[in-house]
């Protein structure tokens, strides 16, 4: 059993249900461990990269393992890919498992495993690696959404803080009816509006729908010649998050052209420079994409984040 450090405070991604299970399983952990309440924030990337790592010690689930995080005291639970090794923190990483995944192991250790979260964690694990195959794949893409849709901090009142209140939700059947009755029309829309940005990736626009559910669906049905599908995002202060997939490992290498670019092989992203409008944001994907328009840094530039991915609907 791993000798854990006692956290000033926990950190973890806001931004999906990943995130949100893996921080109320470390919360938990830590009550059970140290009798105390351990306070619990929520960034997404783009917060994450600019917040200073003051405290002596402190837990952090689902950012990806980086230099700024390598502290005595720390302890880092992770499934993001990267080159960098800590040689300070205390590190638990594995791109096979989700961070959530990941976290409940440590709670199973200590004897806090339960058959209902069991099967919480199986659904978070399931909707953040895309696992298609799974036969509870929908239910557990229609949890992700409820991130998506009532964001961090309200879904966490809504649940009381107790991370098994999320299975049997009556939310959730507000999940899957929007999934049946939003996700065709969002695939119509997005298959007529197809835009070529360079010979390897093609953008669509998903006004309606899981943009993450219907970009699969383009890509499995081979709808698009490109491996690589980019959708768009326009965040409150006009930056634009641009989300790559793809089915092959293609889209991580697309998305560290862009500065700050990372993610998982198959899913990742990155966050433009502040644009007037989308043709200004096509513009500069075609621009860095173009021959020679944005430099391949390699995995060791996934040691940055990327930023505040927050489409509706979508995993990691």
């Amino acid at each position: 059993m791993m000798l854990l450090p006692c956290p000033e405070v926990i950190c973890t991604h806001e931004s999906d249900l990943d995130g949100l299970v893996s921080g109320l399983l470390l919360q938990r952990l830590a009550r059970h461990v140290y009798s105390m309440e351990v306070p619990l924030e929520a960034y997404n990337y783009q917060a994450w990269r600019s917040r200073r790592m003051a405290e002596d010690a402190a837990w952090v689930a689902d950012f990806i393992l980086e230099s700024r995080l390598d502290k005595p005291g720390w302890m880092l639970v992770d499934h993001h890919t990267t080159t960098f090794r800590p040689r300070n923190a205390r590190a638990i990483h594995d791109t096979t498992r989700s961070a959530s995944l990941l976290c409940y192991g440590l709670l199973c250790e200590h004897g806090l495993g339960s058959p209902v979260l069991d099967r919480l964690v199986h659904l978070a694990n399931v909707g953040d690696l895309f696992v298609e195959s799974d036969p509870e794949f929908e239910l557990a893409c229609d949890c992700g959404s409820l991130v998506k849709t009532y964001g961090f901090w309200d879904l966490h009142s809504v649940i009381g803080g107790v991370a098994e209140a999320i299975l049997g939700h009556p939310l959730l059947e507000v999940m899957a009816t929007r999934r049946r009755v939003e996700d065709p029309i969002g695939l119509e829309l997005a298959l007529r509006g197809i835009v070529e940005i360079s010979p390897e990736v093609a953008m669509v626009r998903a006004p309606v729908g899981n943009t993450n559910l219907i970009v699969h669906k383009i890509l499995n049905q081979r709808a698009v010649p490109h491996p690589v599908v980019v959708s768009l995002h326009r965040r409150g202060n006009g930056s634009y998050v641009a989300s790559f997939r793809s089915l092959r490992g293609e889209a991580l290498a697309v998305a560290t052209r862009f500065e700050g670019g990372g993610g998982h092989p198959n899913a990742a992203g990155a966050t433009l420079p502040k644009l007037n409008s989308l043709e200004a944001a096509i513009d500069h994907l075609r621009a860095r994409l173009a021959p020679g328009g944005g430099q391949r840094d390699g995995l060791q530039s996934m040691s940055g984040s990327f930023g505040g991915l927050q489409w509706p609907g979508e995993g990691r």
